[in-house]
């Protein structure tokens, strides 16, 4: 295993890079969880550029203005200085209140004025961030969804295991402390946990019950990978709030990249919608930080590793699905269950995860495939597809034709 990271770039880099260089056309919008290295990213593109740059950051303790944001908007223009323009770089946007107002009404001055000035908003809040694009500045903007890390990307920047992944996630900024896992756990309890929580949802939204928020996190990270229905969360949680409340906390977490609620898969919107959700943690170092153990002792304990390979899987999934290239879901009838169902395409894939030795059969998939008749059944695990093998791959590799 190698801690020294050599200049990874993922494949956003060379994205934004291209749309960088062509004639002034789409506000760039960079959105993903906290530490997945968007600012490192844009800083890759940009770094390639010829044209100025200006990089402004609205992430300090207090929060920024609408003023503020004009300002850095003119000093840009300033510095543009020929046909080729100019690029701002306006970072943790969604901390600026009534920021995109101010963006539109920018931007469209731009726009009249015919400035070269090309504009690049990063958030790490998308729930907020697509708010916002949306409630003023359709048609003007395009977005680069980044998510958590893959296997591939960590084994590539970092040379990990299949093992290290499953256990410490995709934080490329917690790599090189995994050799000494208290210093390890820490960091990603108070710089990546602690920080999402209180700055990404608590200061950006009205959360009446801020500890009840708090403890459905640990929740979904101690069952990561069950089905839970609301009103059992109440119990666990014991608060006198409500199943609505709940839910709206869930995608208040989505929202930051940290956990979400896969619905169940029932060929109707207004059903799944309506489902116990499946709790899933969106990067397995959640789940091992919220549960004290080394990975030695993780390993150990047949029980947890297995909800670890199966919480990676759906994680891996889940991260695609927030990039908007499938939805997920589960299935269950009775006794009878599918881990995942994946809709991309308009192709529907059954995946089965098995951390042991699978049985030759498995009436959960035979099931949902003579209900609904899937263009694909996958085992993962067991005898099926090797772990590291569906993990190395994008989840459009399995999904798609």
């Amino acid at each position: 295993m190698s801690t020294s990271a050599s200049p990874y770039l993922r494949p956003q880099v060379n994205t934004l890079a291209a749309r960088l260089i062509e004639p002034r056309r789409f506000i760039q919008v960079v959105a993903g969880p906290r530490q997945v290295g968007k600012s490192t990213l844009v800083q890759q593109a940009t770094d390639t550029l010829a044209q100025p740059v200006r990089h402004a950051s609205a992430d300090e303790p207090a929060l920024r203005s609408a003023d503020w944001m004009a300002q850095q908007w003119e000093a840009a223009r300033l510095a543009i200085a020929g046909p080729e323009g100019a690029v701002l770089v306006l970072d943790e946007i969604q901390k600026i209140p009534a920021w995109s107002e101010t963006v539109k009404r920018l931007w469209d001055e731009d726009t009249r004025a015919k400035r070269p000035l090309k504009v690049v908003l990063l958030g790490s809040a998308p729930l907020l961030i697509a708010q916002g694009l949306t409630e003023s500045l359709a048609g003007r903007f395009e977005t680069i969804p980044v998510s958590h890390w893959s296997l591939a990307e960590m084994r590539a920047a970092f040379g990990w295991s299949l093992d290290e992944f499953v256990f410490y996630g995709g934080y490329p900024g917690a790599a090189p402390l995994i050799g000494e896992p208290e210093r390890w756990r820490r960091y990603v309890a108070d710089s990546l946990i602690e920080t999402s929580i209180s700055r990404d949802v608590l200061l950006l939204t009205r959360v009446d019950k801020p500890a009840l928020l708090r403890r459905l996190f640990e929740l979904a990270c101690r069952y990561s990978g069950q089905v839970l229905s609301y009103t059992k969360m109440l119990g666990q949680l014991q608060d006198a709030g409500n199943t609505t409340t709940l839910a709206h906390y869930l995608n208040l977490l989505a929202g930051a990249g940290m956990v979400c609620g896969v619905p169940k898969y029932a060929g109707d919107v207004a059903r799944s919608r309506g489902s116990s959700p499946k709790l899933q943690v969106l990067n397995t170092a959640l789940m091992s930080v919220m549960s004290g153990m080394s990975l030695e002792e993780a390993r150990a304990d047949r029980e947890f590793w297995g909800r670890l390979v199966e919480s990676a899987v759906g994680a891996h999934l889940a991260n695609a699905a927030m990039r908007g290239e499938n939805t997920l879901h589960y299935w269950r009838e009775g006794n009878r269950e599918v881990d995942f169902i994946v809709l991309a395409a308009q192709r529907l894939t059954a995946i089965e995860v098995k951390s042991g030795r699978a049985p030759l059969a498995h009436a959960g998939t035979q099931a949902f495939a003579e209900a609904f008749q899937p263009q694909r059944c996958l085992l993962v695990g067991g005898d099926g597809i090797a772990l590291d093998d569906f993990l190395m791959q994008p989840v459009s590799h399995w999904v798609k034709p």
